[in-house]
């Protein structure tokens, strides 16, 4: 099954679940695709102590996921793209 999962949020458990979700989708041997809208560009300035994003998004690219990152909300934070937020378009998300 392919799967897509949309992350719009920088709220570090909300991040945090949605890549453990990705992870397992991807051992159960699913395609998943992450797309990273509004806030949740900002994915690598996620710092908790609880809610380890950093590991659940490296876990989640060794385990070939795909992420995928809108470039207009890259653009209006300043922010470049990256391995992790690669410059996307809404054609990507569709």
């Amino acid at each position: 099954m392919k799967i897509g999962i949309v992350i719009g949020t920088n709220e570090a458990e909300v991040v945090w679940n949605a890549f453990r979700f990705g992870v397992t989708s991807l051992k159960a041997n699913h395609e998943v695709k992450v797309f990273l809208i509004n806030k949740g560009v900002e994915v690598e300035d996620i710092k908790n102590e609880k809610y380890n994003v950093k590991e659940q998004t490296d876990l989640f690219i060794e385990s070939n996921g795909q992420i995928l990152a809108c470039g207009t909300c890259l653009k209006s934070r300043h922010k470049e793209e990256s391995n992790i937020c690669p410059i996307s378009t809404m054609k990507d998300l569709l």
